[in-house]
């Protein structure tokens, strides 16, 4: 059981190191990082993916628990403890999604009534219904993230998520987020989405390619997120309604 992800400090491109002295991270925490294109965000998650022992171009250590990670949970795909989802995010297994659900079910070692969950979780977070029969090669992006979303937070037993700018994959961000973090999992999300960084509670700021700076989210950022988020909503309502080719109404 995860109680702690540690990020111990390692050097930006110049060879310069970094100036943190640690970063612990609890389940149910969410974690932004952000930065400029090139910035090292990617690297930054890659490292925690990689459960890292300084034998990373960064020179970055990860624990887990407050202790070094044992090496079957590094290299062993079976006993992996971070699962990752990315904006480029495509099923090629000829399958129906219910066919695949009870697949990735029966290998976690889980029921087939989480099946209808993940289903319906998914279908809050996109306005694209999903049902059960349908072959996951016919899934737009949105239903394909919505479902692996739902997927992680209910089937997958990773208990650190890994989210590298999934803002413009037409989900309800703010949903998927309340979802994950709902079900005690570590999340780190890399993005460029203000409101997906003020949905966090602390964002990593990387600059060449290192850590630069660490904040707390503030109440009076708390606040302009629920603001950002009703206007996101409106958005999302307005674009399901041209996609379906329906007028738009007040």
């Amino acid at each position: 059981m995860i109680q702690s992800i540690t990020i111990l400090p390692g050097r930006n491109k110049t060879g310069n190191p970094e100036t943190f002295d640690r970063i612990d991270i609890c389940p149910g925490e969410i974690v932004g990082v952000v930065g400029p294109t090139g910035s090292g965000k990617s690297a930054f998650i890659e490292d925690i993916e990689q459960l890292a022992q300084a034998d990373t171009p960064t020179g970055r250590r990860i624990l887990i628990n407050g202790r070094v990670p044992d090496q079957v949970l590094r290299f062993d795909p079976k006993r992996k403890l971070i699962a990752q989802l990315s904006q480029n995010m495509n099923f090629l297994a000829d399958m129906t999604v219910s066919e695949f659900l009870m697949l990735h079910a029966k290998c976690r070692g889980k029921g087939r009534d989480l099946v209808d969950q993940v289903i319906y979780h998914a279908n809050t977070l996109t306005g694209e219904p999903i049902n059960k029969e349908m072959n996951l090669t016919v899934l737009s992006g949105g239903q394909s993230r919505s479902l692996m979303v739902a997927d992680v937070a209910f089937i997958s037993d990773s208990p650190v998520v890994l989210i590298d700018e999934i803002e413009n994959a037409g989900i309800k961000k703010h949903k998927a987020m309340e979802l994950l973090s709902g079900n005690g999992k570590v999340i780190l999300i890399v993005t460029h989405d203000p409101l997906l960084a003020l949905l966090t509670g602390r964002r990593i700021v990387m600059k060449n390619g290192g850590v630069e700076k660490i904040f707390s989210t503030t109440q009076h950022e708390t606040d302009l997120c629920a603001e950002l988020n009703k206007i996101d909503r409106e958005l999302f309502r307005i674009r399901e309604c041209v996609r379906l080719g329906e007028e738009i109404v007040a």
